[in-house]
């Protein structure tokens, strides 16, 4: 099964446990409603957050107002790291899509605290390294694979997470947190318009169910074989 980085559900402080009761003490807590905006593009880089719960979106934005989301944030994972270490502008949008107890740091505190620790220090750039191959791989595989060919995959991810062994026992499953179609082309680098009619299309095939906002994945066998049978050119 293919892996979406989209969904970072690393626990950023698994196995160094005791790192996470030092930033708590120094980090301030925030509470922010479902699609409120944590940051913008631009804005100013002096802190980074640690998500304790709720869901949380990266994106970009062309002057166009089309978005291309680079990942999701869950329970456990750090971001704005980047912009912390090298002390710069965000480059990036996030925002809450569902409600979200983040906590914050400044850079000033984050940066002392990196400097008396090598193993949070290191922690920070295998998780920096790791997001930059994951992006690195997002190009090829907008580059390599058709709009439908991406967004089979998307689904088939989707159902790997809500249900592990969904794809094995062949059970209808859901994706573990609602996207709009917008947000959901977005991610597969391509249109709202094209995404709704190729849901239309697995839908009318009997792969899924669409309602609302919620997708239902009625039968993720099949939609593995579609994925492995789809041609992989670029629409």
């Amino acid at each position: 099964m293919q892996r979406f980085h989209y969904f970072y559900s690393q626990n950023f402080f698994a196995g160094i446990e005791s790192r996470k009761d030092v930033f708590m003490e120094l980090a301030q807590r925030h509470l922010f409603k479902k699609n409120c905006t944590i940051f913008l593009e631009n804005d100013a880089g002096d802190s980074c957050f640690y998500v304790a719960s709720g869901l949380v979106r990266i994106f970009r934005a062309t002057a166009s107002g089309k978005e291309s989301i680079l990942f999701i944030h869950r329970p456990g994972s750090m971001f704005g790291l980047a912009e912390v270490i090298t002390a710069s502008p965000r480059m990036v949008n996030a925002q809450a899509l569902s409600p979200a107890i983040i906590y914050s740091i400044d850079s000033k505190k984050f940066n002392e605290l990196l400097e008396k620790d090598y193993i949070l220090a290191g922690r920070v750039i295998s998780v920096l390294g790791w997001r930059l191959r994951q992006l690195g791989e997002q190009v090829s595989t907008l580059m390599n694979c058709n709009v439908m060919s991406r967004l089979v995959r998307l689904l088939i991810y989707f159902a790997s997470e809500a249900t592990p062994k969904a794809a094995r026992r062949n059970t209808e499953s859901y994706p573990p947190v609602c996207l709009s179609q917008s947000q959901i082309a977005a991610m597969v680098g391509s249109t709202q318009p094209t995404i709704s009619g190729l849901l239309q299309q697995l839908q009318k095939e009997g792969l899924i169910s669409v309602s609302r906002m919620q997708i239902c994945i009625l039968n993720p066998v099949a939609l593995q074989y579609k994925a492995e049978t789809l041609p992989q050119d670029t629409l």
